[in-house]
């Protein structure tokens, strides 16, 4: 934690350096001891030292300057750091001035020139004014912050990004905090290059990408060797679970993920049927665990970072990043996962992010706080939702196309959620129109058995409608379903399908080019849980192993 700082302002340089050494000397183990020569430069100083999140304890200032004296810049300084202690220089003609300043500058102290010696005439005073400021002191949080606006789909990509990737941040509205405002203010970040992202060194960057974000947080997003034994394409809990067993057993491992490590289990609030966790586990927490178990077994994760392209170079295969670069390898693991389903109605492209929202539940659940909340969706995802809102929101309403929740979720679920009195479930209903011109203000909802409609007021809106691959980038190598599901083992149409150059015919979880496999959501007809993802993601290191033993 960095150290509060005293400042002290004097025009002259001979006493500014006679303070100063005094204060190091005393309180420079407790303290950092900044000094200005002019009010203007102390509050520069000041709007820095905001930005990097750090703290003033005390100010000790010279009445007599020009330009600005010293009522004139502590009246202002208290704008900035209001509970920091203040303590007037002022030579015997000027008492009259501070003894005004007591009112006007909220002054506490102040102190005749020469203070000499300052054991008697300094110290005890700024010991005493030290001690009550200690007393009422909460240190401020340290690690990033980010200021936008709630309804800004950028603000929204950006807190998921971090949130995703287990960083630590402090959201501040700009429609909201008199800080967030002054802080952009400071920053010379109007409000349409927000969101601003400040940084715990004094750091800024506006409207930032998420590659950006993640340089300078220092997350890795290019390969540290052009060769790897294995390499894994996604994160989710298939994808680590592979990456551990496979670094585990002496394999050189890289895994490539185009969000965040967790995958779309990683957004879950709550998953309560994992075994191990009775009483059950987030999907962050669930991730945060596997990459720290992945990493201390030498697994290099490459986030964000996305595969485009394959191409098959026997004895390798060869990926394409989106960055342009290349990865060889002897074999691959697709452990790609699925992506929210799209919910094709106007008014929800225009909205997304502005108060429609695909998963994010614990991102924007805070958000939420008093209000009224509606979900679509009937499936285990909808429920962990609605049960992490319930205890945000006034009121959580799922809306379901189904007659009920029991084809799709979990019984656990289903009973919690009817032992909530917040959350209510309206069935055979669905969402016809979200509308709203800069964000959600309300829903249509059609009723499929008596054909009405109705229009209800809405802020927040979570869509939880199933899930589809993202493998439009593996046609004419990896062979897929008509739904985009990679095909393998026993599943694949022809024993000797195209592509396949092996006189054996593929493992249980191989496609159809040899040391190419599949694991986890995105393989056509998997169980669609994260233990069986788990499962699938270890045992398939067997089977690289059994393919390399004989290739190589």
């Amino acid at each position: 934690m960095a150290k509060p700082v005293i400042l002290t302002l004097d025009d002259d340089p001979e006493v500014l350096q006679a303070i100063a050494r005094d204060l190091r000397r005393q309180y420079g183990d407790r303290f950092r001891i900044t000094r200005a020569d002019s009010g203007a430069t102390a509050l520069n100083v000041l709007q820095q030292l905001k930005l990097r999140n750090e703290t003033v304890a005390l100010f000790l200032v010279d009445q007599r300057m020009p330009q600005m004296n010293g009522v004139e810049f502590l009246e202002q300084a208290i704008e900035l750091f209001p509970i920091a202690k203040r303590v007037l220089l002022t030579a015997y003609a000027d008492t009259d001035a501070a003894i005004r300043a007591i009112n006007s500058a909220q002054l506490d102290y102040y102190l005749l020139k020469p203070w000499d010696p300052p054991e008697e005439r300094l110290y005890p005073v700024l010991d005493d004014l030290l001690d009550d400021w200690f007393a009422s002191y909460r240190p401020p949080f340290e690690g990033i912050r980010v200021i936008g606006n709630r309804w800004s789909p950028q603000s929204h990509q950006v807190k998921d990004f971090l949130a995703r990737n287990q960083v630590p941040y402090e959201w501040l509205d700009i429609e909201l905090s008199e800080e967030a405002q002054q802080l952009a203010e400071y920053a010379n970040c109007t409000r349409l290059e927000l969101p601003l992202v400040l940084f715990a060194d004094g750091g800024a960057l506006m409207q930032p990408t998420p590659s950006q974000i993640a340089e300078r947080i220092g997350l890795k997003t290019q390969a540290g060797n052009p060769f790897y034994d294995l390499v894994i394409v996604g994160g989710g809990p298939a994808g680590l679970a592979a990456a551990v067993y496979g670094a585990s057993e002496g394999l050189r491992t890289v895994m490539i993920e185009r969000e965040a490590p967790g995958g779309q289990a990683g957004t879950s609030s709550r998953i309560e049927n994992y075994l191990g966790f009775p009483v059950g586990l987030s999907g962050g927490d669930l991730a945060r665990r596997a990459v720290m178990q992945a990493r201390r077994f030498g697994v290099e994760i490459l986030t964000p970072q996305e595969a485009t392209g394959i191409r098959i170079q026997d004895p390798y295969r060869i990926l394409t990043l989106a960055d342009g670069s290349e990865i060889s390898c002897h074999a691959l693991i697709m452990a790609l996962g699925v992506s929210w389903r799209r919910l094709a109605i106007p008014g929800v492209d225009r909205l997304t992010g502005a108060g429609v929202y695909y998963g994010a539940a614990q991102t924007e659940a805070l958000a939420c706080q008093g209000e009224d909340v509606y979900i679509i969706g009937g499936a285990n995802s909808a429920g962990q939702a609605a049960m992490y809102f319930s205890k945000y929101a006034r009121q959580v309403t799922m809306l379901v196309r189904g007659e009920s929740l029991t084809k799709s979720m979990s019984q656990y679920l289903i009973d919690q959620i009817e032992a909530m009195p917040n959350i209510s479930v309206e069935t055979f209903s669905s969402v016809l129109e979200a509308k709203g011109d800069t964000s959600l203000e309300a829903i249509a909802i059609q009723n499929a058995v008596t054909g009405d409609v109705k229009t209800v007021p809405a802020t927040s809106l979570f869509i939880f409608i199933g899930a589809e691959p993202r493998t439009d980038w593996l046609d004419g190598v990896v062979e897929r379903d008509n739904r985009g599901f990679i095909l393998t083992g026993a599943d694949l149409k022809d024993k000797r399908p195209k592509g396949w150059t092996l006189d054996r015919e593929p493992y249980l979880l191989e496609t159809n080019i040899p040391g190419v496999f599949a694991v986890g959501d995105v393989r056509h007809n998997s169980v669609k849980r994260v233990a069986s993802g788990v499962g699938e993601g270890s045992i398939c290191v067997q089977f690289v192993h059994q393919y390399l033993s004989k290739v190589l």
